[in-house]
C-alpha cells in the first residue's frame, strides 16, 4: 500500500467555542481550495451535519448548525455518545456550497438505518429536504454504500461502488 500524499488537512476542535472555530476554519478554507473532502449522509439525509432543510446557499465555508432530534439520536445509535443528553445540540460543519467546491468528494454511507435517506437522496429530487441529494450534481463525487444502506434503491447503487 502506498500513501495517498495528503500533506495538509483540516480537523475541527469541537471542544472549544464553536463560533470561534467556525470562523478560524472558514479563514483556512477560504485561503486554499479543497481538493478532497470526506463526508457522510445521516439517517435524516443530512450531509456533513447540514440537517434538512439544508442551506444550499450558505455564504461561509464553515457554519455552526443546530442538530435536529433524529440527527442527535443517530449519534447515540452509532455509539458516539451514551445518551441523547450527552449529544451536543450544535455542531460545526462545512457548508453545502463549500463542500461542493471540493475537487473530489468521498461519501461513505453504511447501515440499514440510512436506507430511507439514501433512497430520498438518490431517487428523489435534489432538495434541501434531502441534503445528500446535492451530491448528484457534483462532477466528481464517489458514494459508497453497503448492501443495507442501498436496500431500498429501486435502480441499484447510484453510479458508485456498493461495499460488500
Amino acid at each position: 500500500m502506498q500513501p495517498l500524499g495528503i500533506r495538509e488537512y483540516h480537523l475541527l476542535d469541537g471542544l472549544g467555542d464553536p463560533d470561534k472555530m467556525a470562523r478560524k476554519m472558514s479563514a483556512e478554507l477560504a485561503a486554499k481550495p479543497v481538493q478532497l473532502a470526506f463526508c457522510g449522509i445521516g439517517e435524516n439525509g443530512h450531509l456533513a451535519f447540514n440537517d434538512p432543510p439544508a442551506d444550499f446557499e450558505a455564504p461561509h465555508p464553515y457554519i455552526v448548525v443546530d442538530l435536529d432530534e433524529l440527527c442527535r439520536r443517530q449519534q447515540v445509535g452509532e455509539g458516539w455518545f451514551e445518551s441523547i443528553e450527552d449529544v451536543p445540540r450544535r455542531a460545526i460543519t462545512i457548508s453545502i456550497p463549500w463542500l461542493m467546491r471540493a475537487g473530489e468528494i468521498v461519501c461513505v454511507v453504511p447501515d440499514r438505518r440510512k436506507a430511507e435517506a439514501v433512497k430520498a437522496c438518490f431517487e428523489g429530487p435534489v432538495s434541501p429536504m434531502a441534503p445528500g441529494s446535492i451530491l448528484r450534481v457534483h462532477p466528481n463525487a464517489h458514494i459508497f454504500l453497503d448492501r443495507d444502506s442501498a436496500a431500498l434503491l429501486e435502480s441499484g447503487a447510484p453510479a458508485a461502488a456498493t461495499l460488500e
